[in-house]
C-alpha cells in the first residue's frame, strides 16, 4: 500500500514543468530574484515577482498560500574578496525590506501537530546580479514540484512546503523554525533542497546523477540512511551518499538551532563543486534538471515514509 502511494507520488513529478519554472525564475522574465532590484517599468522587485509566480502556481494546484513577513536587508558587495564570496554585511543605515515566506500546507488527518517540512531558499544573491539557477532556483522548483505532487494526497501528519530566503539577512528560515517551536509543533523531518543536481564541470560532463545528504545530528543521519535505502528500494538510480558536518548551517540548520534535530540538506555535491557558485555565470544551462527531478522523487518517497511511520 505504501509502496503504491510512493510510486503514484513519484510519477507526478514533471521534468518539463520543472524546466519551465526554472526558466521563469532564473532567465526569462526574471533575470534573478532579489529585493533590491526592479525590472524597468515594474512596480515590484524581482523577488516579489518570484513570490507572486510561486504563489500563483501553488494556488493553481489548490493550496491556500500563507505568507509570513520578515524584515531583512540586502548584503553589500566587497570587491576585495574572491568573486564567489563578495558579500559583506549591510550597514545599519542601509534600507530595510519586507521579505516573505510563502507556505503550502497539507494538514494531517491524524497527527496535525507533527509536521514534515520541505524547504528551499528562493532568493538569489542580493549583492551580485547572478541568475542563481543552481543557487537556488533549482531547489525552489523542486519544492514547488513536491507541493504539486502532494496537492491531492491526504497525509496523516502535516506536510509544509516552505519557500524562504537565505541570500538576504537575516535568513527567513530562522523565523519559520522559531515559529514552529513557539507553537509547540513537532518536526518529524526538515528537508532542505539547495543546489539539487548541481555539480562541478567534470561531473556535469559525465552525467553522474548524484545526491549528497548532509547531516549534523544522529537524527539527521537516520534520515540520510533512510534516503539511501529508499533510493535502492524504488530503483531511482541516484549516486546517493551522505556526509556529516560539525555545525548546523544553511536553512536546515535554522531548524536544528530551533530545537528540531531531524534536519538534513540534499545537494548535488559536497563540498559544493559548481564553478559558477555565487557568480553571474550561474545560469539555467548549467542546471541538471533531470538529476534534480530524481532527487525530488526521492524526497517524496521520504515524505511518504515519514508520514507513515514518523
Amino acid at each position: 500500500m505504501l509502496d503504491d502511494t510512493v510510486r503514484r507520488l513519484m510519477a507526478l513529478v514533471d521534468e518539463a514543468r520543472m524546466c519551465r519554472d526554472l526558466h521563469y525564475l532564473a532567465e526569462d522574465p526574471l533575470p534573478f530574484r532579489t529585493l533590491n532590484y526592479r525590472l524597468p517599468g515594474h512596480a515590484r522587485s524581482t523577488l516579489e515577482e518570484a513570490d507572486a509566480y510561486i504563489a500563483g502556481q501553488l494556488e493553481a494546484a489548490g493550496y491556500a498560500v500563507e505568507r509570513e513577513a520578515v524584515r531583512v536587508q540586502a548584503f553589500r558587495r566587497d570587491f576585495r574578496k574572491a568573486p564567489s564570496a563578495q558579500y559583506s554585511p549591510p550597514d545599519p543605515a542601509d534600507p530595510w525590506y519586507t521579505a516573505h515566506n510563502p507556505y503550502a500546507r497539507r494538514v494531517g488527518s491524524a497527527l496535525p501537530d507533527e509536521t514534515i517540512v520541505i524547504m528551499a531558499h528562493k532568493d538569489s544573491q542580493s549583492w551580485i546580479p547572478s541568475p542563481g539557477a543552481n543557487d537556488n532556483a533549482i531547489g525552489t522548483v523542486g519544492v514547488l514540484e513536491v507541493a504539486r505532487a502532494l496537492a491531492t494526497w491526504a497525509p496523516r501528519r502535516t506536510v509544509t512546503c516552505l519557500f524562504c530566503n537565505e541570500e538576504h539577512t537575516p535568513w527567513t528560515s530562522v523565523t519559520a523554525a522559531r515559529r514552529l517551536a513557539t507553537e509547540g509543533r513537532a518536526v518529524v523531518g526538515a528537508i532542505n533542497l539547495d543546489g539539487i543536481g548541481s555539480h562541478g564541470d567534470a561531473d556535469r560532463a559525465s552525467g553522474r546523477p548524484a545526491n549528497v545528504t548532509r547531516y549534523t545530528t544522529p537524527e539527521g543521519e537516520r534520515l540520510a540512511d533512510l534516503l539511501a535505502a529508499l533510493n535502492a528500494r524504488y530503483g531511482l538510480g541516484l549516486d546517493q551518499s551522505k556526509v556529516a558536518v560539525d555545525r548546523p548551517g544553511d536553512d536546515d540548520g535554522s531548524f536544528i538551532k530551533a530545537g528540531f534535530p531531524a534536519a538534513i540538506l540534499n545537494i548535488g555535491s559536497f563540498p559544493y563543486a559548481d564553478e559558477a557558485y555565487h557568480l553571474e555565470t550561474d545560469r539555467v544551462a548549467r542546471a541538471d534538471v533531470a538529476n534534480a527531478a530524481v532527487t525530488v522523487r526521492l524526497t517524496l518517497a521520504l515524505v511518504a515514509h515519514l508520514d507513515a511511520s514518523g
